[in-house]
């Protein structure tokens, strides 16, 4: 693990800020923040690049899963230019947490998202 987080856990922080964004403005501006502007985005269910697209993703997924919010699950560990994480998607109302994956990051020099490459490790029947 890096000796310095900090790095990581903003990068991080800004990252679940956009996952979170509940109006479309606030997701864009959120997304920009956090992602270079060729910035990229893989998991099972998608591959994309660019803001817009991210956002879209991003998006689609918090129309799938209505009143939940993204959260970090553990710390965030990291070296180099690369951090990884995990996070759970939990129900805003009772608590649940059908949802979970993990992520690995690289950030540009300045903190920003290069690639996020992420892992579902849970996922509910039928999502």
């Amino acid at each position: 693990m890096s000796a310095n987080t900090d790095h990581y856990d903003s990068a991080v922080a800004r990252y679940f800020e956009a996952w979170n964004a509940g109006e479309p403005e606030a997701r864009a501006k959120a997304v920009a923040a956090a992602w270079t502007p060729e910035g990229s985005y893989t998991d099972p269910l998608a591959d994309v690049s660019g803001h817009e697209q991210i956002a879209a993703v991003i998006t689609a997924a918090r129309e799938q899963f209505p009143g939940f919010a993204f959260r970090l699950s553990g710390a965030v560990d990291g070296h180099h230019d690369t951090a990884r994480f995990s996070w759970e998607l939990v129900s805003e109302a009772d608590g649940a947490a059908p949802v979970a994956g993990s992520d690995v990051i690289t950030l540009d020099g300045e903190g920003r998202i290069r690639t996020v490459l992420g892992f579902l490790d849970r996922v509910p029947a039928g999502a």
